[in-house]
C-alpha cells in the first residue's frame, strides 16, 4: 500500500516528480469535518484497527475510543539572567536542557571559549550527567514518579558538578535503544511577540513503513523509543506514554521570548538544543551561528564530534580518556528565531532542508524588519 504512492510501477520517484496523494486528501477532509473522533472511533480508526489486527497486530479499537490528550505545564529554569521554557515529562528534552544549564553556570563557559579542549571536555561530561539521569528518572508520570523540582534544582546541578574532572572523562556505562532522527520541527513568531516551537514525529523515516489502505495514513514506530529492560521509568507497559528526546525550546528574558530553537535527530536532540542555547547566551553568536556551529554528542562512550574542531583540540581530549569518533553529522536540522525589538531573524542550519521565510500580509504595521 506504500509502494503505490512512494515507488509508482515499482520504480522510486525521480526529482522533481509530482507524488498524488488523494487518499491522504480525503482522509484530512474527513478529520476537518469530523474532528479528531474520526480518528478515534470513527472509519478512520476502525480502518487502521482492522488493518493492524489483520496483519497480526494487537491494538484495538477501544485502544483508540480510550485515548486522550493530556495538558501539562511546562517545566521553567534559569540561566544567566534568561528564562528557559521547555516540554514537561513524559518529555525528556525541557528537564534536562535545563539541568544540564544549571551545571554549566557553575563554570566560566564564555571564558573556556568554544571548540577550546575544555570547552569541549565540559560539555561532554555535562551531556554524560543528562543522559544519566534520564535514563534513572524520565517516564510518564501517570507511571513513574519523575522527580522534576529534584533535577531542575541547583542543589542537583551542585552535587554533579563536583563530580567533574576537568583533567579527565568519567567512565560511564549507558544502554538506549537508537532513536531516528526522521522528525520534523517547525517555529513561528509574529509580529505581535508571540512565539511557538513545536516538534512532531513518526519516529523512524515514513514510521514503520505501513500504510492503511484507503487512507493513506502511514503507521508510526515510536513504540520502539521504549526502554526493552523491565524495571526502568521508560520500561514498556499498558497505556503508558513513551518518553523521548524532543526538545523545542523557547528562551525569554523579563517576561518576553528572545529566541526558541528546535531539532530533529532522536537522542541528538536535547543535546545539541542546549548547545544552540549557550552559543546564543554565553558565545554571544547570531541565530545563523548558533545552528550552523559543530556539535558533539556522547552517551558516555563515544564522544561523537562534527568537522570543525581542531586536530589538537580532538588529541587532547583523546589523552583525557575520550574515545573520539568524527562524524559527518551529529543530530539533524535546527530550526531558529530570535527576537530583538522589532526584528525577527530566522534560521535553519545546513544538516537538513529547513529553510526560514518571512511572510507579509494584513494591516501594515510599522518598524517591523524580517531577515533570513
Amino acid at each position: 500500500e506504500t509502494a503505490k504512492t512512494w515507488l509508482p510501477g515499482g520504480s522510486p520517484l525521480k526529482p522533481g516528480e509530482l507524488v498524488m496523494q488523494l487518499d491522504y486528501a480525503e482522509t484530512l477532509k474527513t478529520i476537518a469535518v469530523e474532528g479528531v473522533g474520526a480518528l478515534y472511533g470513527g472509519a478512520i480508526g476502525k480502518a487502521a484497527v482492522d488493518y493492524i489486527q489483520k496483519e497480526g497486530g494487537i491494538i484495538t479499537l477501544e485502544d483508540l475510543t480510550s485515548y486522550t490528550t493530556t495538558h501539562a505545564k511546562v517545566v521553567r529554569g534559569r540561566y544567566r539572567g534568561y528564562d528557559i521554557v521547555g516540554p514537561p515529562p513524559p518529555t525528556a528534552g525541557g528537564v534536562h536542557v535545563i539541568e544540564m544549564l544549571n551545571i554549566l553556570e557553575g563554570f566560566d563557559v564564555a571564558g573556556l571559549g568554544f571548540g577550546t579542549a575544555d570547552g569541549v571536555h565540559l560539555l561532554a561530561e555535562v551531556l554524560k550527567i543528562g543522559f544519566e539521569d534520564r535514563r534513572q528518572y524520565m517516564g510518564d508520570p501517570a507511571f513513574v514518579d519523575v522527580p522534576v523540582d529534584m533535577l531542575i534544582s541547583h542543589t542537583h546541578a551542585d552535587s554533579w558538578r563536583e563530580r567533574i574532572d576537568m583533567q579527565r572523562a568519567r567512565n560511564v556505562q549507558t544502554a538506549y535503544v537508537a532513536e531516528s532522527p526522521a522528525t520534523t520541527h517547525m517555529a513561528a513568531a509574529d509580529a505581535d511577540g508571540n512565539m511557538i516551537s513545536a516538534t512532531h514525529t513518526i519516529h523512524a523515516v515514513f514510521g514503520c513503513k505501513a500504510t492503511v489502505p484507503g487512507t493513506g495514513m502511514i503507521l508510526n514506530n515510536t513504540m520502539n523509543i521504549f526502554d526493552p529492560h523491565p524495571g526502568m521509568a521508560n520500561s514498556i507497559e499498558p497505556g503508558k506514554r513513551v518518553t523521548s528526546s524532543m526538545s523545542p525550546i523557547i528562551v525569554e528574558k523579563d517576561g518576553l521570548p528572545v529566541f526558541c530553537v528546535g531539532l530533529v535527530g532522536g537522542i541528538r536532540i536535547f543535546p545539541s538544543a542546549l548547545q544552540a542555547s549557550v552559543h546564543v547566551i554565553d558565545h554571544g553568536r547570531s541565530p545563523q551561528e548558533a545552528v550552523e556551529a559543530s556539535r558533539i554528542w556522547t552517551l558516555g562512550e563515544d564522544l561523537e564530534v562534527e568537522p570543525g574542531f581542531s586536530d589538537a583540540v580532538l588529541s587532547e581530549l583523546g589523552q583525557r580518556g575520550h574515545q573520539v569518533s568524527k562524524q559527518p553529522i551529529v543530530g539533524a536540522g535546527m530550526g531558529m528565531i530570535a527576537q530583538d525589538g522589532a526584528r525577527l531573524s530566522g534560521a535553519s542550519c545546513w544538516r537538513a532542508d529547513g529553510t526560514p521565510i518571512g511572510i507579509g500580509g494584513g494591516m501594515a504595521r510599522p518598524g517591523l524588519r524580517f531577515s533570513v
